[in-house]
């Protein structure tokens, strides 16, 4: 076992993308419009926290949107947590695509839609936010979730463009690199720090899931 040196104490933090919805089913862009679980997505949550129960977690943390929400609220009940909010986590706002389906949304805006697959990472969808503020303030969370809880294992409930940038910062991979990693919905997530260093423990774990958990997102 490597030891780690007094006063460095390492931090684990699960996130866990939220459960599979109607519109992931139908590649509809949410964002920040509040949709709800479907069954299907309702039975992932429990099976997250089933698999999280005896993980030794101190804290429970979730977007407040309501898919990550309900999401957070099962795994709370299987592990003994009441999640906290934290709207630093939501999904990023995609503006005038949030409604539409991807193939909708390029359609209907073909050159913001190019810039959008093509990981222009200052394009904000007109009245949305960019890749580079969405950046910002979910790291800069993270960050303080983290400083929070020296030395403990804490899970965040969130979503898949957030688990796209965190992937990022986490191996300082830039933002318009295109995508080589998987984000099923609730798929589970280990990442850790100590001193500041970050790595990454695992990825899209769905062991726990049946089998078809959805990514549906762009890369």
């Amino acid at each position: 076992m490597v030891e780690i040196p007094t006063g460095q104490r390492r931090t684990r933090i699960c996130l866990v993308r939220h459960g599979e919805t109607e519109w992931n089913a139908a590649r509809r862009v949410q964002g920040h419009i509040d949709i709800g679980l479907n069954e299907n997505g309702m039975r992932q949550a429990a099976a997250a926290g089933r698999w999280l129960k005896s993980a030794g977690i101190a804290a429970l943390y979730s977007s407040d949107l309501k898919r990550a929400w309900t999401t957070a609220l099962a795994i709370g009940e299987a592990i003994g947590l009441t999640p906290q909010p934290v709207p630093e986590m939501r999904e990023r706002c995609y503006g005038v695509f949030e409604g539409l389906t991807y193939a909708e949304a390029q359609q209907k805006y073909p050159e913001g839609y190019a810039a959008f697959e093509g990981r222009n990472a200052d394009y904000a969808f007109e009245t949305g936010e960019s890749l580079h503020a969405m950046y910002d303030r979910v790291t800069g969370k993270l960050q303080q979730i983290a400083a929070a809880h020296p030395g403990q294992n804490v899970v965040v409930t969130l979503h898949g463009g957030v688990l796209d940038v965190i992937n990022r910062f986490v191996r300082g991979n830039p933002l318009e690199m295109p995508r080589d990693f998987l984000i099923p919905n609730a798929g589970i997530n280990w990442i850790s720090t100590v001193d500041g260093r970050w790595t990454l423990e695992s990825w899209g774990e769905t062991a726990h899931l049946e089998e078809g958990a959805l990514d549906e997102l762009p890369s």
